[in-house]
């Protein structure tokens, strides 16, 4: 499997962190940024991966900032992006067996790198469900359809 990931300065720590699981699953992983710890804008770089998710070039991401939520807000503003902030290995394996997340959102002033290697195992392994849950899948594809226009 093909990810990008990315991170701001508040979540540069976690996602270092997370490259060795990711390989250790098997995963080819691109890192786009940022490289270092100083300041900076976290929208930049949750750009740069949410948009190679949307555009089919990347099948999954994964997004690191302070507290999750901000990466998660820039991510969810692409079409046929479903980012999830999980703190923990349930919410991970629902974002995925109900929800089809394909980007997961860490956050790295919540989350020890142990933990975080665990919530990306679960999210890695954890197929979508599909039935009931595609219907709903439908209808926000659906709504980004419309709101796109």
């Amino acid at each position: 499997m093909n990810i990008i990931i990315g991170s701001d300065h508040a979540g540069f720590a976690l996602k270092e962190a997370i490259k060795g699981p990711l390989a250790s699953a098997g995963c080819k992983v691109f890192d786009a940024g940022t490289h270092r710890e100083e300041s900076v804008d976290y929208p930049d770089y949750g750009v740069l991966a949410a948009e190679k998710v949307s555009s089919g070039r990347f099948e999954r991401g994964i997004l690191v900032c302070g507290s999750g939520v901000g990466m998660a807000i820039v991510a969810n503003k692409f079409p046929g992006v479903r980012a999830a902030l999980c703190l923990d290995e349930e919410t991970a394996r629902l974002s995925r067996q109900h929800n089809d997340s394909n980007v997961l959102v860490l956050a790295g002033r919540k989350t020890d790198p142990e933990t975080a290697a665990r919530i990306v195992r679960a999210w890695l392994e954890t197929p979508f469900e599909g039935g009931r849950h595609q219907k709903r899948l439908d209808k926000i594809r659906e709504l980004e359809q419309r709101l796109c226009k």
